[in-house]
């Protein structure tokens, strides 16, 4: 059996000899590994974080601290986070939040997972349309919403200026249509699945990001 201090010392040189992406991998671990426990170590993030923007590193420590993210414009990324804080503070708009941090992750973290991260991306979108929407269907999803637009689209508004005679519900419907149709490996079928690519699921990612903030800010309601 090996001891506690052999086992340590094995590891601790395999991060001292870990480069490149090799050593992202590590670093993105053990900050997962320290949120999850409870673990977290302010100062050290703190001097990560210098280490990694004075380096130029194409990634960054994410919000949270539970992980590094590609860097991304710092006013997109701030959009984003705001969109999450309002949502968070938003009873009506339910688990928006908590799906659009995880689509972001699943986004642009440090192993990216495309087919989740288009898959959270209507989570939000949902959770934060729902009670303007279909507030009495428990099971409504951006396919039943859109269905409830087409049917009954005069009860809707948004805050966009309309043209006489135009459509005020159109840009919001379009924005839904598009992330739900978007979706390519929501089901199965005959022909092969297609999972999502990268760029359509950040695609997706701020599209949702956009449809939360909307709906959440009253920019979309139904009326009397």
């Amino acid at each position: 059996m090996v001891s506690p201090h052999r086992a340590g010392s094995k590891y601790f040189w395999a991060l001292v000899e870990a480069v490149g992406p090799q050593l992202l991998d590590v670093v993105d671990a053990v900050l997962a590994y320290q949120a999850e426990h409870g673990m977290e170590d302010p100062d050290s993030i703190r001097r990560l974080t210098r280490l990694l923007d004075e380096a130029g590193s194409a990634y960054r420590v994410a919000e949270a601290g539970d992980g590094l993210e590609e860097r991304v414009t710092p006013g997109v990324r701030d959009a984003i986070r705001r969109t999450i804080a309002d949502a968070a503070a938003a009873p009506a708009a339910g688990s928006a939040a908590d799906h659009l941090a995880t689509a972001w992750q699943a986004a642009y973290g440090r192993s990216p997972d495309p087919v989740r991260a288009y898959s959270e991306s209507t989570k939000p979108s949902e959770a934060a349309a729902y009670a303007v929407i279909q507030p009495n269907n428990a099971k409504a999803t951006l396919g039943t919403m859109l269905g409830e637009i087409r049917n009954a689209r005069h009860k809707f508004v948004t805050a966009l200026s309309t043209p006489a005679g135009g459509d005020p519900i159109a840009s919001a419907e379009a924005m839904m249509r598009a992330l739900w149709e978007g979706q390519t490996s929501r089901h199965g079928a005959q022909n092969a699945t297609v999972p999502e690519t990268l760029a359509a699921a950040r695609a997706g990612v701020h599209l949702a990001a956009a449809l939360v903030q909307w709906f959440v800010s009253g920019a979309v309601v139904r009326t009397p």
